[in-house]
């Protein structure tokens, strides 16, 4: 064993005196110490790159997730957007076409006199286009009782396509006491086909456009 003394009284220029646990000891540190230093030197890199391993991990650990997110997402938009183009065929199926418009009209006016009404004024205006519908204003004036202008309105509401009752006035026929008269605007909507699509789209182009 080699005690504090011994080792106070190695020649640090004279190695080959020293006893032989202390050369063996010697030998370990030195190895050891040149292993170490070696390891640190050749392995720094590979730590390094280890390191930026990691971050690249890391930031496709969260692109994966913002993409499964996004997935997810996507797959919802996908749902609701299914349901917004039934509902809007729904509604598509509601609209007439310019060939039944027609037919809408006497639709209108039938269920004014299925209630008993006598229509005073029934007048179609001209259309307005907005986007791919045209809407259609009808000026009206019925009189009756009541319940059969309430009846009316209410029929209105129910025909299988879409008509709106808008800036309605009631008022007391003269004399008094032989009934009600009812002033409204009837609004009525349609699709354009694809001919008027087409002419809308052309108008809408600046006049100064030039054709490629």
């Amino acid at each position: 064993m080699i005690n504090l003394n011994d080792l106070k009284n190695l020649n640090p220029k004279n190695p080959g005196a020293w006893p032989w646990p202390a050369k063996i000891v010697a030998f370990a540190a030195l190895f050891f110490g040149v292993a170490a230093m070696g390891a640190l030197f050749d392995w720094q890199d590979q730590w390094e790159r280890l390191g930026e391993f990691k971050k690249e991990e890391e930031k496709l650990r969260e692109t994966f997730l913002a993409k499964k997110k996004e997935a997810i997402n996507l797959d919802l938009i996908k749902k609701q957007l299914n349901e917004t183009q039934e509902s809007f065929g729904a509604l598509l199926k509601q609209l007439p076409s310019k060939s039944e418009m027609d037919a809408l009209l006497t639709d209108i006016n039938q269920a004014g006199l299925g209630r008993g009404l006598q229509f005073e004024l029934f007048r179609p205006g001209g259309e307005t286009v907005n986007g791919a519908f045209a809407e259609q204003p009808i000026t009206i004036k019925v009189t009756g009782n009541y319940d059969d202008i309430g009846k009316f309105s209410s029929d209105i509401a129910t025909l299988p396509r879409i008509v709106t009752l808008n800036e309605i006035a009631i008022n007391i026929v003269s004399p008094p006491g032989t009934g009600l008269a009812m002033d409204a605007i009837a609004k009525t909507f349609r699709y354009l086909d694809e001919e008027e699509v087409a002419a809308q789209k052309k108008s809408d182009k600046p006049a100064g456009a030039k054709k490629k």
